[in-house]
């Protein structure tokens, strides 16, 4: 099974199914502009960097984008409500954070979320072994309640996302300083946009991986 990083918050989980989460057109926030096949297609809230299924191909793919419980396949999803902003979505609006367990790794994609999660929220997701998490603190989490949240779901993966990259136009802060005072030993540099992951990669202690674009 591979995960594959198109910038910004869109990744793909795919193997025989193919997930894909937070699609972008890529012009827009002045990145390539993607070509994805998917299955299926979790979108946490309705941005245009966010929410841009033109960009998938098989037009016959199962979107997801309100909360609930769903099974795809042999993919087993829930959505949960939370909020883009620290002010009950008075600010920007609602955000939807998506788990999905397959092949038995439990991943979890924020989006854009915008408060620290709270004890209730973990109960509700229970084991997440991925978690991909915003850290461009602008538009989510300061990188503070970052830390909180990670600690509080506990995943064996970090996976930073929706942070300045050289050619992106939103007014984001760069990985770098989600970075800041992390032991070298727990970053996994990637060097790619593309990695698989096995069942062994969550072995160990916590890691955090940062993808190349």
């Amino acid at each position: 099974m591979k995960i594959t990083w198109y910038g910004h918050a869109c990744f793909k989980v795919h193997e025989t199914t193919s997930i894909v989460m937070d699609p972008h057109d890529g012009k827009s926030i002045g990145l390539p502009p993607p070509s994805i096949e998917a299955d299926i297609v979790l979108m946490s809230h309705d941005h245009f960097d966010h929410n841009c299924k033109s960009v998938i191909k098989n037009k016959n793919c199962k979107l997801i984008n309100r909360p609930g419980k769903y099974s795809a396949g042999n993919v087993e999803i829930l959505g949960i409500e939370t909020y883009h902003d620290d002010a009950m979505g008075s600010k920007r609006g609602k955000n939807i954070v998506f788990k999905f367990k397959y092949n038995d790794i439990n991943f979890c994609h924020l989006g854009d979320l915008g408060h620290a999660l709270t004890e209730k929220h973990a109960e509700q997701l229970g084991s997440v072994d991925v978690l991909f998490i915003p850290t461009g603190e602008t538009y989510t989490l300061p990188v503070s309640e970052c830390w909180d949240t990670i600690n509080l779901l506990q995943p064996k993966i970090v996976i930073p996302m929706h942070y300045k990259l050289s050619t992106l136009n939103l007014p984001i802060s760069p990985v770098d300083d989600f970075l800041r005072g992390v032991k070298e030993e727990e970053v996994v540099n990637i060097g790619a946009r593309e990695r698989e992951i096995r069942k062994e990669d969550l072995q160990g202690s916590r890691k955090i991986w940062v993808f190349s674009f």
